[in-house]
């Protein structure tokens, strides 16, 4: 069969389709000289949708001897790239990747009681950063300047000791190892006082002695006396939070505004560098302030400490000099 020439196929296009066939897609013709060997090039373009029907487009091909599954055939689209996953309605979403589980949290032996009943028991700690306990030459450092400043060089004197952000249990441990009679600690993360505190506290034989609250600091003073009964103020605060995470001015606003505090009440604060501590604590004053290193600790205690401080720090100096 010949195939039609390029302008016997225009002019029947140009006559005729537009009136039979409103909706006939785009028809491109590429002619070739007459010399060329090769017969002419139609290009059919079309939309999906609009246009001819399937069978209207493949009976006009064949009617001018042209082979339909040349021009009707579409190419499959190129695959894309990428993690995808189709939703019902054809929306597409990001399909991440499962999350690895965290590795479960351990436990070390390395930090240890430094006097008193208990002293050089070894105490569990968590590896890692997620609790920092008090350094040992800073724990020491505490309990020596609070032994000499209540009067009791060689022990604390009996008492009641409130460890906040306790964390191990490792100061409020020492305080009773040194002589307090109950201490109440305080941690929020239920991990560290089931695996680490608890077990010190049993490991020490202390905890017949000890009360632990399970609760944020924060909250633990907003309901101060429902944790602690009507007992009145503690004698010894230590507060050792994560320097990151509190507000030094809110946090001790709130020891010196609470009914937890007396006027013979001990507070041992550990702050980082570029912290500004205030002179006194409610009723109480600023008995010393020393740096190691990067971790500074502060000790606040009645104005009879403060006095008897001073006098042996100047008898101690008569006694050098001469």
């Amino acid at each position: 069969m010949a195939v039609a020439s390029s302008s016997s196929i225009l002019s029947l296009f140009s006559m005729n389709l537009s009136s039979s066939y409103p909706n006939l897609p785009l028809v491109s013709v590429s002619s070739r000289p007459n010399n060329w060997p090769r017969s002419p090039v139609i290009v059919f373009s079309y939309k999906s949708g609009n246009g001819l029907a399937s069978e209207e487009k493949k009976l006009l091909l064949e009617r001018y001897g042209l082979n339909p599954d040349e021009f009707l055939s579409e190419p499959s689209p190129p695959k894309k790239k990428g993690r995808k996953e189709v939703q019902k309605g054809g929306r597409r979403k990001s399909v991440e990747p499962p999350e690895e589980p965290n590795p479960p949290r351990t436990t070390h032996k390395l930090l240890q009681v430094l006097g008193g009943k208990a002293r050089r028991k070894k105490l569990l700690s968590p590896k890692g950063m997620d609790v920092r306990p008090m350094m040992e030459v800073v724990k020491g450092a505490a309990f020596d300047i609070l032994q000499v400043a209540s009067g009791c060089p060689a022990s604390l004197r009996p008492g009641r000791w409130l460890d906040l952000y306790s964390g191990t249990g490792s100061v409020g441990i020492e305080a009773i190892s040194r002589g307090c009679s109950e201490v109440h600690f305080v941690e929020m993360d239920p991990w560290v006082v089931s695996d680490v505190l608890r077990p010190n506290l049993e490991w020490t034989g202390f905890l017949d002695v000890s009360v632990i609250h399970t609760v944020r600091v924060e909250n633990f003073f907003e309901r101060a006396e429902r944790f602690v009964g009507k007992d009145g103020s503690f004698d010894y605060i230590s507060v050792t939070p994560p320097y990151t995470e509190v507000d030094y001015g809110v946090l001790m606003g709130q020891i010196s505004n609470s009914p937890l505090i007396g006027e013979d009440t001990f507070i041992v604060v550990e702050y980082p560098s570029r912290t500004n501590m205030l002179d006194t604590c409610g009723c109480l004053v600023k008995i010393t302030d020393r740096r190691f290193g990067r971790t500074h600790l502060v000790i606040y205690g009645p104005t009879w400490a403060q006095k008897k401080r001073k006098l042996e720090k100047s008898l101690r100096k008569s006694a050098l000099e001469g």
